[in-house]
């Protein structure tokens, strides 16, 4: 398995702190091993949402983690952007103050982060 590719602390936003991290995977087998590799750093094993989305050969997963909505916004990203057979997660830690709407737009643009990174090849 592809070791899963951290970017960190990518953006912070009224105390929250989002990351993004992922890896090439063709298998549900594969995106639990990505998680459970993610999560063996105890920062985000204690993290307050590890959501995620996954495009795989059998079709599309992906899970909230309690950040309601996130998931599908994560996965229509990666659909428009025909990728495929990746997981991409983006890690939250609330920082005491809800975003509302814009906690969409935090995914979106971490989302964007990691997606334009797999696209450089960087």
């Amino acid at each position: 398995m592809t070791a899963v590719k951290k970017l960190g602390v990518i953006l912070t936003d009224r105390g929250s702190k989002y990351a993004v991290s992922g890896a090439p995977v063709s298998s549900r087998t594969e995106v639990d091993a990505v998680l459970h590799a993610l999560k063996a750093d105890k920062s985000y094993a204690k993290a307050t949402h590890n959501t995620w989305a996954a495009v795989l050969p059998t079709g599309a997963l992906k899970a909230d983690d309690g950040e309601s909505g996130a998931g599908m916004v994560i996965l229509r990203m990666m659909e428009r952007a025909d990728v495929q057979n990746h997981v991409v997660i983006v890690t939250r830690w609330y920082g005491g103050k809800k975003l509302g709407g814009d906690r969409f737009r935090r995914v979106q643009d971490a989302t964007r982060t990691y997606l334009d990174q797999i696209d450089t090849g960087a």
